[in-house]
């Protein structure tokens, strides 16, 4: 029995396909790995691993010649692929000028805190959106009092108070 070593362009191992005789045709090379991966709606380039030369469908494969295999989408079908449907490559819009007075603008609508119902661009609304989600990771040290002794000295850590604490109470025993 004689095989040809073939692995997918996108796989590290090797797998092997067992035929009669010295050499395989592409094309029936194909269709042996079709069957035997399940493979449907795509077609496939086979070129030699070690050269680089890709074989055509009448092509006669030695034996035990390794082979890469690229899988290549069938003509005609459509991507299944759902995410870039409608998607144009290259196209950005530039932002348009505010057309409408009547909008919010963006500092506005930062303070807002209905934005579903504001009546603003959407792209303006995103921006807001965003920004207020951040606004709980921002330092609330800064924002919030400090906490003050009866002296009216900011008072330290806990941890330092309790040091004294028990620095004492120590000392007492």
């Amino acid at each position: 029995m004689s095989c040809v070593h073939y692995r997918f362009q996108s796989r590290l191992t090797y797998d092997s396909l067992q035929f009669e005789g010295l050499n395989i045709s592409a094309g029936e090379l194909k269709r042996q790995i079709m069957r035997s991966k399940r493979l449907k709606f795509c077609q496939l380039k086979i070129s030699n691993a070690q050269t680089d030369e890709e074989y055509t469908d009448d092509a006669l494969i030695p034996k035990n010649t390794s082979v890469i295999i690229r899988r290549i989408p069938a003509a005609g079908l459509k991507s299944s692929n759902r995410r870039f449907v409608g998607h144009q490559a290259g196209r950005w819009r530039e932002p348009s000028p505010r057309a409408d007075p009547s909008l919010l603008s963006l500092e506005q609508l930062l303070k807002t805190e209905n934005l579903a119902e504001a009546k603003a661009s959407e792209e303006d609304k995103l921006k807001a959106v965003l920004y207020q989600s951040s606004l709980c990771y921002y330092s609330s040290r800064a924002a919030a009092p400090r906490r003050t002794s009866a002296s009216g000295r900011a008072q330290g850590f806990p941890a330092a108070s309790c040091w004294r604490w028990t620095t004492q109470t120590e000392r007492e025993s």
